[in-house]
């Protein structure tokens, strides 16, 4: 069994006007994630949309102070980007597709996603989303840590990074043993 994780394709991170955006290249993969989503949904595979969330002024969380306020509880930031909105709105009734609020890189990190993966019988899981170096690298390496089968769509990440994307791509081979397909 698998599972499709879409990790924050949201505004924030991805519209030329997202507060941690990192633009033109998650922009680019928006048709692949939307197609990609679409399949899975459409093949009853678990389909979870982790996205980030924080809330406005918290001192005690570790991003503050690594990068600006982003994907703000209750904000339009926090939407995602694009046709997967419309995507996930048109879907979310049914019961292979879930949303959940991550406070951490990793879509593991202080949430119930290990949980919901192992009552299903899951043990393959299919990462797309931003950033590839960050969210995406996080949440594989705990896959890994989990011993799930890890396959990631090097045409649905994308980072504001360069450098760190294509680093990622060969991490997730090289050292996770994942399928980059």
């Amino acid at each position: 069994m698998k599972a499709f994780i879409n990790i924050d394709y949201t505004y924030d991170f991805v519209a030329d006007a997202g507060a941690l955006t990192c633009g033109e290249p998650g922009q680019a993969i928006e048709g692949k994630i939307v197609e990609l989503t679409k399949e899975f949904i459409a093949n009853g595979d678990y389909v979870v949309f982790a996205i980030d969330v924080h809330d406005q002024g918290d001192e005690y969380h570790p991003e503050t102070k690594l990068f600006p306020p982003h994907n703000l509880r209750g904000t339009a930031g926090r939407d995602l980007y694009g046709v997967l909105q419309e995507v996930y709105e048109e879907n979310k009734q049914l019961e292979n597709v879930a949303y959940m609020d991550k406070t951490r890189y990793s879509a593991f990190a202080g949430t119930d996603l290990e949980i919901k993966l192992r009552e299903r019988g899951i043990t393959e899981v299919h990462l797309v989303g931003v950033c590839t170096d960050i969210c995406v690298l996080h949440t594989a390496v705990d896959a890994y840590n989990k011993g799930f089968k890890i396959v990631v769509y090097k045409d649905a990440v994308a980072s504001f990074n360069l450098a760190g994307h294509e680093w990622a791509l060969g991490h997730f081979e090289q050292s996770l043993g994942a399928t980059v397909k």
